[in-house]
Parts: C-alpha cells; structure tokens; sequence
C-alpha cells in the first residue's frame, strides 16, 4: 500500500483545522464508565520499562533526553539494557518491573520502551488493583496492543497509542517534520490537548460522521486474543487496525476471524492505518488488496470507514488515546478523527 502523508491542500479545500495539531483547547467528554488518567504537568515522572522486547540504554537516550526537555523526570526500568534471547529480560524479570512500575506512586506515566514479543507472556500474572484505584497513562504500540485490549476489557481504563522510545529520532534538529509532529503528539496526549488528525480522501471510504470510545490497535494481536482474559469488545466502538509483516491471505483470516466472531458487525466506524504487507510467494498471489479484504469482510454494515489513517509501523504514526471518547467524520474530501 503506498502509505500518504496528510495534505495541506486537502485541509484548505475542506476548511478545516492544519494538519498534525491539537484541535484547541475544546472540553473532552468521555464516556462515564471510563477511567482517565490525570493529566501530566511539569515535574511528573514517567517510567520506561522493556514488557516485550529488549533495548539497550544507548538507544533510548533520544527519548530520555527529548521527554526531559518538557518538564518530565524519567524513571529508567530494570528491564533496561537487560536480554534473554529476544526479550528485555526473562519473564520474571520484566513482570516484576512492569509490576513496580504500575504500583509506583511516583511514576505518572509509564512508556514501553518497544514492542517485539512477549507481553502476552505475563500479562496474566500482572496485579492491577493498585493501577485502578489510581490509574496512570501506559503507551505503546505493537506487541503493547495486548495491553490495551486489556484494559479496556477487565478495567475500562483509558490508555495511549503511539510511537515508544525506539522511535525517537537521534537528532531533534535534523528529524522529519512528519517524525517531530508524531513525537510531538505522545507529549500532547499526555499533558491533556484535544486530539485531532486528518487524513486524505480515498475513494474505498465510507461516508459518514459518528461517536463512540475508540479501541484498536495491531491486527494480529487483536485476533489472538480471542476468547482470552483480553478479548477486545468493540460493539459500539470505533474500532482503528494496523500491521506489518504480513501475507495479504494473513490479513485476510485475521479479519474473518474478526468478522465471524462479531467484531466487526455492530460497530460505530472502522478506521484503517498502515499496512506494510509482505509480497506474495510467486505463483501464489492472493489477487486482492488491502481495500478489497476489508471492504469484504465489512460489506454488509453501514457504518463509516476512513482508509490511509496516520497510525501503525509508518512513520506518520500519531497518539491515539484508547477508551476516551472521539468523533469520526469520514467526507468526500478527507477523514477527521477527534477527541471530544
């Protein structure tokens, strides 16, 4: 799929708001029965830890350094530096400082330093009851998905979606735009802004304006967390998928998976990020694209669906506050998504 970056000239034409910033300063309105953690402020301190795979110190240092430059005090993990084959430490290990991260008073935010593999590994073993009594933000994306479904599964706590520290560039003043305004918008969730994002039209989307708690993240992981402690509910949702690595037929069994086990027939509106798929086998070409799986498995709904949305492995991967509550405007010049 070749992945597009935001238009300016598509915000003009529709008399919106620019491209990568906050909508300002509007009240959010989430749903009552979810639970948002308290806004950051300067001087609070956020928590890196290695849940799934590992990093070495060397590597996180441009996000340290840049979260410092706005007012935050860091808490490195244990898990830090530490490897067991492709993991940041061994199981134990990295539960055990996951778990201090939660229970820590102290820690205002907690950033997964990657994702990989493993989460699913001691998400079961972890104790929440002192999380939900006071719940802080946890971000990440990829593997860290296992843990926003399960949040918003067992304890309706909201969460965010983004970029973690291996994607902090190595030198702020020589980074993309498009690599500042993602970073930028990790700190913009986290200190309370008003999200808004858009993306360009295209032509496979479905026209319509909804509300509703929006839930997502990786594909893949959604679809093995089926019938799990963790399995995502997204009746109602507006429900965002991403991935990468994978064969379209994958693509395509995961989203029947989807399909044949409810998730995609009462939702509110599906959003669809990035998708860096692998090139057919020769002599096995699946013959369809990204467009033709989802509009498939989706055709009998009527819901709206925003196609080429800024969030997944890309680049162009923005902050998604999981569980609070957005509006998802998809019209014949573009898609709006926003926080309200």
């Amino acid at each position: 799929m070749n992945r597009k970056h935001f238009l300016s000239s598509f915000i003009a034409a529709a008399g919106i708001l620019p491209a990568f910033k906050s909508f300002a300063n509007t009240a959010e309105t989430e749903s009552s029965s979810v639970k948002i953690p308290p806004n950051l402020k300067p001087g609070d301190t956020i928590g890196i830890t290695s849940p799934a795979g590992y990093i070495t110190l060397a590597q996180i240092q441009p996000s340290v350094s840049q979260m410092q430059s706005w007012g935050f005090d860091i808490k490195l993990g244990e898990t830090i530096g530490k490897r067991d084959f492709t993991y940041g430490g061994n199981d134990d290990e990295r539960l055990v400082d996951f778990q201090k991260m939660l229970d820590d008073p102290n820690v205002k935010a907690i950033m997964c330093a990657r994702g990989g593999y493993g989460f699913v590994r001691i998400i079961d073993k972890l104790d929440f009851s002192s999380f939900r009594k006071k719940p802080k933000w946890i971000i990440g994306f990829s593997d860290i998905t296992v843990l926003h479904c399960h949040l918003a599964k067992n304890y309706n706590i909201a969460s965010i979606h983004s970029k973690m520290c291996n994607s902090f560039p190595d030198d702020w003043a020589k980074a993309e735009p498009i690599q500042i305004e993602t970073i930028l918008s990790i700190k913009n969730a986290l200190i309370g802004e008003s999200m808004g994002y858009t993306a360009p039209f295209n032509p496979c989307n479905r026209l319509g304006k909804v509300d509703g708690i929006l839930v997502g993240g990786n594909l893949s992981i959604i679809e093995t967390l089926a019938g799990s402690d963790s399995d995502l509910d997204t009746t109602n949702k507006i429900l965002f998928i991403e991935d990468t690595g994978e064969y379209l037929y994958s693509i395509d069994r995961m989203l029947w998976n989807l399909k044949r086990s409810g998730k995609l027939k009462n939702l509110k509106g599906l959003i669809v990020g990035g998708f860096k798929v692998k090139p057919d086998d020769a002599g096995e070409e699946f013959g369809k694209t990204i467009y033709d799986i989802v509009l498939e498995k989706v055709m009998e709904y009527n819901y709206p669906i925003a196609f080429d949305f800024p969030v997944g492995h890309q680049r162009n991967n923005f902050a998604l506050k999981c569980g609070v509550n957005h509006v998802l405007d998809v019209r014949e010049t573009g898609s709006i998504l926003r926080t309200i």
